[in-house]
């Protein structure tokens, strides 16, 4: 068994498309057209990093109870963690695209950490190897 989706409720498809496809890197698994369960159009819209098995689905939010989760769908907390091998790298990419770090890098026990916000507010960690040993 796996854990095939997570499901991340946005403001927008498209923005949030943009923002997980062009600055993150993820890849657009599906967006397919599609009805709510009273009918109502809405769409489909999964992503994943690339090589990755779980996908996020992003859920547009519908009515005032999931508007009011978008960007707190865990109370404030970290709830998502996105490993990297290259974490300076993608660090700078994110920063140049104007992604907003809520802390700077630093290097913890399991590795390089620094947590981000996506499109909505949620934070996320950037988590990446420990520094090298110094020579």
């Amino acid at each position: 068994m796996h854990l095939e989706l997570v499901a991340i409720v946005v403001e927008e498809y498209d923005a949030a498309i943009e923002f997980f496809v062009r600055i993150l890197g993820f890849d657009l698994v599906e967006d397919t057209p599609s009805l709510t369960n009273d009918g109502r159009p809405k769409r489909w819209v999964v992503v994943r990093p690339p090589a990755a098995t779980t996908g996020i689905l992003l859920a547009r939010a519908d009515g005032d109870r999931q508007r009011g989760a978008v960007g707190d769908q865990v109370a404030g907390r970290v709830g998502f963690f996105l490993r990297v091998a290259d974490f300076a790298g993608m660090y700078r990419r994110m920063v140049t695209a104007g992604v907003e770090f809520v802390t700077e890098p630093r290097t913890e026990p399991y590795g390089q950490v620094a947590v981000f916000l996506d499109i909505s507010g949620n934070r996320w960690d950037l988590l990446g190897p420990l520094d090298p040993a110094p020579a």
